[in-house]
């Protein structure tokens, strides 16, 4: 057996996606479409395949020069997109002279290819279609004797007209006599060639597999699908050894200010979070990307944060540990004074000084995507500047340019970056990214992280707007952690309670920002509740720990907030 896979088209309804991917290299879990594909093939008992190619033909030539298939795997490169009929016809000297199997490289199936070619094999007809029904889809009409009548258009759900319609899956068998019906030298479509075949009273033989799974991803809703149909009981045998007998239950869980989805998928008792980060789009780094080898590195350094055992970096899609849904908001917002609570905290900053130093030791800087370090660049642009555009004059509608703000701005960076370290940075540790599973304390959310001043989170979540603490309990915790970090590695107590305080303004800037963009623009009104809170925190920390002359103009715009 001989097969050809269709790989030359320029998947335009998959775009933005394609313009830097080709289609059949779009990632099925583990592997691409196309390698899924091709390893079906040599189980089907293929000898040889050759793969057209034309919209970023060099990438797919790339992936096969890298890959060792026992079987001989060739290109045939069009200049010029030939259709499907016309890119057979090019290869014809590729055939022999027995039947050739052709393939669309856009599908995923369980369809047995052998099973296909020894059907086409027995029944002695030029060609044969596999066929199979899918609402929506269904176009091609068969008679009950299982020959091919015509190509339609769709059929009308409403309706009960026969003949049956069905999709044709992109999985054919044909004959070298096919040859005869397809021009040479330009773009033809193999369907025109069977269409004029049955006008010639020449029969094309259907295969039916309405029973087996297939779905073609030419879309990004299909796509997405196709990739949790066969991702999902890959994560259960990876995380329980077994695949889900029952069903698997897929429930949204509630958002928060991420345009990330979330869900809990359930089987048997047994339960999965899954995180979807939506398609790869082509940026240099993806959330996704950063998520999983981020967790995996904080998970090998002994940081509690949940395991993760299957994911999809292109398509978004990462499976994780399911840790319940008590979050520590939820906790203390139950007993905000109580001693619990306190100890709850010392507990959960002796976690955070073993991230700092844990997280960054062997941290990879190529694994962020949005940057590498929470540098002066980042302060005055993402903290900064996102607090002036969307919190003043979004929000507050003062109109004040940044440039107003600047010299405070640039004080500010210029002090963060004379008194703090740098550790592994988690960038969002508040009460909201902080899970308590029984006695075990977990941090979620780290995707942002990279290296940056160690100060950063613990102000981050001490000033929490949603669990708003006591400055008394702030201020005790703040040296509890001075203390803590002291015994596993020299600091200055001094030096690290200003870095402290001034990584404090900028934690709090970017809440404001953040607290107003996902109000006014994403339409998340219930962020606004906590404005008040985060407004109120910045004035006490600029006026208490700083001196006069230190962010006037700052606390002067301040004053015209209520």
């Amino acid at each position: 057996m001989k097969a050809m896979i269709l790989a030359a088209g320029f998947g335009t309804r998959l775009l933005p996606y394609t313009r830097l991917i080709p289609k059949p290299l779009f990632s099925m879990g583990e592997k691409p479409v196309l390698e899924i594909l091709i390893e079906n093939l040599i189980q089907a008992g293929c000898h040889e395949v050759i793969i057209n190619t034309h919209h970023l033909a060099d990438q797919i030539e790339l992936f096969l020069s890298r890959k060792h298939f026992p079987i001989p795997v060739n290109v045939s490169y069009e200049p010029e997109i030939l259709g499907t009929g016309g890119a057979i016809k090019n290869v014809e000297n590729f055939w022999g002279d027995l039947p050739f199997m052709v393939i669309n490289s856009d599908i995923i199936t369980d369809i047995n290819f052998k099973t296909i070619y020894d059907f086409h094999l027995n029944h002695g007809f030029a060609a044969t279609l596999v066929l199979t029904d899918c609402t929506g889809l269904n176009s091609v009409s068969a008679d009950s004797a299982g020959f091919i009548r015509d190509f339609w258009a769709p059929q009308d759900p409403g309706k009960n007209e026969k003949p049956r319609r069905f999709t044709f899956t992109g999985i054919q068998v044909l004959d070298k006599q096919i040859l005869e019906y397809l021009p040479g030298g330009g773009f033809y479509s193999i369907i025109d060639a069977y269409i004029h075949m049955i006008k010639n009273g020449n029969k094309i033989k259907a295969f039916f597999a309405t029973e087996n799974y297939w779905k073609d991803i030419g879309t990004p809703e299909r796509y997405r699908q196709a990739v949790l149909d066969r991702m999902i009981p890959e994560a259960f045998l990876k995380a329980f050894s077994q695949y889900p007998l029952d069903p698997v239950l897929k429930t949204r869980l509630k958002g928060d200010g991420s345009d990330r989805g979330w869900f809990r998928l359930e089987s048997e008792k047994k339960t999965l979070i899954l995180g979807d980060h939506g398609i790869y789009a082509g940026k240099d780094n993806c959330e996704a990307s950063a998520f999983v080898k981020i967790g995996q590195h904080l998970h090998n350094r002994g940081v509690h944060v949940p395991r993760i055992f299957h994911e999809n970096s292109f398509s978004g899609h990462v499976f994780v540990e399911d840790l319940g849904d008590t979050l520590l908001q939820k906790v203390v917002l139950k007993n905000p004074d109580s001693n619990g609570t306190r100890k709850l905290y010392e507990k959960i900053t002796k976690a955070l000084c073993h991230m700092w130093i844990r997280g960054a030791d062997g941290f990879d800087i190529s694994w962020t995507y949005q940057s590498a370090h929470y540098d002066r660049r980042m302060i005055l642009d993402q903290e900064c500047r996102y607090f002036t555009e969307s919190f003043l004059n979004g929000y507050l509608g003062l109109k004040i340019g940044f440039e107003e703000l600047a010299g405070d701005f640039n004080h500010l960076a210029d002090r963060i970056a004379a008194f703090t370290g740098e550790g592994f940075m988690h960038r969002d540790f508040q009460s909201r990214n902080i899970m308590i599973n029984g006695t075990q304390i977990y941090f979620i959310d780290f995707q942002a992280g990279r290296l940056g001043p160690i100060q950063y989170d613990l102000a981050s979540l001490l000033i929490d707007p949603y669990t708003a603490l006591s400055k008394d309990l702030q201020a005790h915790l703040l040296e509890f952690c001075i203390h803590f970090l002291n015994s596993l590695m020299p600091i200055s107590p001094n030096d690290f309670k200003r870095g402290f305080h001034y990584c404090a303004v900028s934690r709090n800037l970017q809440i404001l920002g953040a607290f107003a963009h996902l109000s006014l623009i994403k339409k998340k009104r219930w962020f606004e509740a906590y404005i008040p809170q985060a407004i109120n925190t910045l004035k006490n920390n600029l006026y208490v720990f700083f001196e006069n002359k230190e962010f006037r103009r700052l606390k002067y715009v301040l004053e015209k907030t209520h």
